[in-house]
């Protein structure tokens, strides 16, 4: 028996405030009221402070660093929704943590993008919203429905304005091919690959780049930047094979460590990104340009808890 929903709520972690509060302006209605704290010993603690009986409640929460607070924080506010009656609970992840983490790539290793998959269905979410994961597979890893947002709408409204010199979309490795493939159909323009060796985690060697870029822009596009080091590789193999720019897109910046200052230091033009996680206090330069994902969210928001197709956005 279907479940009847009541009022639209939508509730905020602390991993990011500002996109919640945007969220909800943008759909004109109140963030939803919770007190969340720590004790001494620093477990999390916390409380709707606003009846939710009935409700169709959205929390959102990015699994961005700190990642175990934050998914710890999601699980237990979850909980306590659950506990309060609510009618359905939607967990809306604009990151989503260990998703890098999604094979088996060694003998003895874990697959933690299943394990979170696991422990968000064990505490009764009802179904994830979340945008351009890693990998798509890891819908796979739930037996709820995951809706999986693509930020292409996003960077296609910036790009299309912008007086590139015949573009050549770029993928970083051959995993994001389809990612790529679809923006550089979108903007009718060429592609190309670049073939990569990586001897551990977080160190990256260029070998190849894999389609015609002599004299011409490159745009690198993914989903996460890291560290910065694949990126920066890439736009010197770039660069040596004779391309005019270089510029940079990617959903998620999570820019670990120094990474922003050895971007900001690198030949790279510009590197384009969204706001799907809070960025560091320290102010950036003009190399970095920022999109909202505000608008995607909160219409996706909208259509959910209308029962109406959330795939009718990327149409």
């Amino acid at each position: 028996m279907n479940k009847v929903l009541g009022e639209l709520k939508i509730f905020s972690g602390t991993a990011h405030p500002t996109l919640s509060k945007k969220i909800c302006e943008f759909l004109n209605i109140e963030l939803g009221k919770a007190t969340i704290g720590r004790f001494a010993d620093g477990e999390i603690n916390v409380k709707i402070e606003e009846n939710v009986r009935g409700c169709d409640c959205f929390v959102i929460q990015p699994t961005c660093p700190p990642v175990n607070e934050n998914l710890m924080e999601l699980l237990i506010i979850v909980d306590a929704l659950r506990r309060a009656s609510a009618a359905r609970i939607t967990a809306v992840i604009p990151y989503y943590g260990y998703a890098r983490q999604d094979r088996k790539v060694e003998p003895r290793v874990p697959i933690s993008a299943k394990l979170v998959a696991n422990l968000l269905t064990a505490s009764k979410v009802d179904r994830i919203l979340t945008l351009d994961l890693h990998a798509g597979q890891i819908q796979g890893f739930f037996d709820i429905p995951v809706d999986n947002l693509y930020a292409i709408p996003v960077f296609l409204e910036y790009l299309s304005k912008q007086n590139f010199s015949n573009l050549v979309i770029v993928s970083p490795d051959p995993g994001g091919v389809e990612r790529a493939r679809a923006l550089a159909r979108k903007l009718n323009c060429g592609l190309a690959i670049i073939d990569k060796r990586r001897p551990k985690a977080n160190e990256v060697a260029v070998m190849h780049v894999i389609g015609e870029v002599e004299g011409k822009d490159t745009l690198i596009f993914d989903d996460i930047i890291d560290t910065g080091n694949t990126l920066i590789n890439v736009a010197e193999a770039l660069l040596n094979n004779g391309c005019k720019k270089v510029y940079a897109a990617a959903t998620h910046l999570v820019l670990s460590g120094n990474a922003k200052d050895k971007i900001e230091s690198s030949r790279i033009t510009n590197v384009i990104g969204t706001d799907s996680i809070p960025l560091p206090e320290t102010k950036y330069s003009d190399k970095f340009v920022i999109l909202s994902v505000v608008k995607l969210f909160a219409e996706a928001i909208y259509r959910i808890h209308n029962n109406q197709s959330v795939s009718a956005l990327f149409v």
